[in-house]
């Protein structure tokens, strides 16, 4: 079944997500079943910066528990980076380099786990190899926590950090309700730079009128100063308190981003401006226009890789995406992204698919107008029923003697160069 035979690469790059690991796994694990194609299996250290610098390490050293805890793993236990290699057009410098790289090793196969410049990477680095007849099988596996990559249902990682930003907002919450009377207004930053995504799976928090969040601000809506002031007393006239859940990325109408654009909202009682994140302006715009005391929380990278409250469904759809892409490389695809597919019917059920990977590299999926109120500050239901499967069900996760989690620690022992830099 095997369409060539030699060794494999897998790398993973941007980000790091709580199921990022989950997709190696799948990845490294389903492959050492097929020596008849696949004749060790590399990790590079740091993503393609591995490549270009010849940092690459042999699975078949790790040790199998090692390699087995990597599903129970968060952040990128191989290394990621974040190199954004020029266009093939302009500058394929490094696209040979890479690509020298791999003949001297006999590399035949390259598995790169990532977001959109990942998948671009990955199918420049194809074509360069159809040009110079050198046959490889180049296949994309989606990550990311912003949930925006195009042409796939979702993405592995998001259904984590959804969860996460759920049951923060609700504990955060009930804590803004007991303390009402100091802390009537809290502002609860998560990221998401262009996409609302993750500052939506907040909704799921809000199960009655009074439950936190009452406000989203999301980038796919302009920030309306008179409208978000007139929201958040309203909200404190009803419930003596207002949350907000609030995206790195919103911005003002005119698409300045507001942690760069609220200077003139953020501003001290001297005049002094108060300079933060997209959080602090909210923040002080709630002080200086409602008159209420208002603390922000910022959940920062503990979003993205909590794994000790992970989707179950998340973790199982990440290794699934990993051994996808083995069984289409021994079916001989090439230059193609695995997908995540929802099956129609009334229970959950999602499958794998393919796509171009530049297609992937170039498209880009915001929240779709259905799934934001009509107020612009809240989310449908038709968006809750989207992500209410993605979150269900607990991550295992191994834990020691000391009640902790266990995580996998590779050795990556690198292999003998080939070629030098």
């Amino acid at each position: 079944m095997a369409a060539i035979k030699g060794k494999a690469v897998v790398a993973q790059s941007g980000g790091p997500t709580a199921v990022i690991n989950a997709s190696a796994y799948g990845v490294v694990q389903t492959a050492q079943k097929h020596p008849e194609a696949f004749t060790a299996v590399y990790g590079a250290l740091n993503g393609i910066l591995g490549v270009l610098n010849e940092e690459l390490f042999d699975f078949a050293r790790e040790d199998a528990k090692e390699i087995d805890r990597l599903w129970r793993t968060p952040s990128a236990a191989l290394g990621s980076c974040r190199h954004k290699l020029k266009s093939l057009e302009k500058d394929r410098t490094d696209y040979q380099r890479i690509l020298d790289v791999f003949k001297a090793h006999d590399i035949r196969y390259f598995f790169y786990i990532g977001g959109n410049d990942s998948m671009d990477t990955a199918a420049r680095l194809g074509k360069l190899a159809l040009e110079e007849k050198y046959e490889m099988i180049a296949i994309g596996v989606p990550k990311t926590i912003d949930n925006d990559l195009a042409f796939t249902d979702h993405c592995p990682g998001y259904g984590s950090v959804a969860k996460y930003t759920a049951t923060s907002v609700m504990e955060a919450g009930l804590d803004t309700a007991a303390l009402y009377t100091h802390d009537t207004c809290t502002v609860h930053e998560v990221m998401g730079r262009n996409a609302g995504w993750i500052a939506a799976s907040a909704g799921l928090a809000r199960r009655k009128p009074h439950d936190a969040p009452h406000i989203i601000l999301v980038p796919e809506v302009p920030f309306v100063l008179d409208r978000f002031i007139a929201n958040v007393k309203e909200y404190l006239k009803l419930y003596k308190q207002c949350f907000i859940a609030c995206g790195e990325g919103i911005k003002t109408a005119d698409g300045k981003y507001l942690g760069e654009a609220g200077g003139a909202f953020a501003k001290d009682s001297f005049g002094h401006a108060q300079l933060g994140g997209a959080g602090d302006v909210i923040r002080a715009i709630v002080e200086k226009e409602a008159g209420v005391k208002c603390r922000v929380n910022r959940a920062g990278t503990a979003q993205r890789v909590a794994m000790h409250f992970a989707s179950q469904t998340d973790v199982k759809e990440a290794v699934m995406v990993g051994q996808a892409a083995i069984s289409a490389a021994l079916h001989g695809v090439h230059g193609k992204m695995i997908t995540l597919v929802r099956e129609a019917g009334p229970k959950y059920r999602c499958s794998t698919g393919l796509v171009e990977l530049e297609k992937a590299a170039n498209g880009e999926k915001p929240l779709p107008p259905e799934f934001i109120g009509p107020d612009g500050a809240s989310v449908t239901e038709a968006f809750k029923r989207y992500l209410s499967p993605l979150v269900a069900g607990a991550a295992d996760v191994e834990t020691g003697e000391d009640g902790l989690p266990v995580y996998t620690r590779l050795v990556r022992k690198l292999v003998t160069k080939q070629i030098g830099r």
